[in-house]
């Protein structure tokens, strides 16, 4: 069984919440197991999180799960661009898969709902990653 750690940003919460619960929903399809999950404000403050759950021993692989929706300025894309490089670092410096479940940059409120499996889609590639390391 893939243990997984879940990293959740609460902002665009009514986004990231379906988005985890469907993460959880295909967890358990595919004989893996949530054993934590961690909320954080938004998807810039996701690397550290990630950070302390590929730290655990009983957690095989991290999921985050996020949300970035476009403004009126670029500001999306530096959130966007902060949050991939950092979870990929954790990822090397754990030696611990790290999925990218997050939707954005340069998508509307409305397009973020139409990605909500986006965190399941994650958590299919985090079982294979753990499959394909062992």
């Amino acid at each position: 069984m893939t243990r997984l750690g879940l990293v959740v940003a609460s902002f665009n919460e009514s986004v990231t919440g379906p988005m985890a619960e469907r993460a959880r929903e295909a967890a358990a399809e595919h004989d893996a197991e949530v054993v934590e999950t961690l909320s954080v404000p938004g998807s810039y403050d996701t690397p550290l999180a990630a950070d302390r759950l590929a730290r655990r021993d009983d957690v095989d692989a991290v999921v985050v799960v996020g949300a970035i929706v476009t403004g009126d300025t670029d500001h999306d894309r530096v959130i966007a661009d902060a949050a991939a490089q950092g979870l990929t670092q954790v990822s090397l410096d754990r030696d611990t898969p790290v999925l990218f479940g997050v939707s954005g940059p340069g998508m509307s409120g409305a397009e973020a709902r139409e990605r909500l499996d986006k965190g399941a889609e994650a958590v299919y590639a985090a079982v294979e990653m753990v499959d394909s390391l062992a």
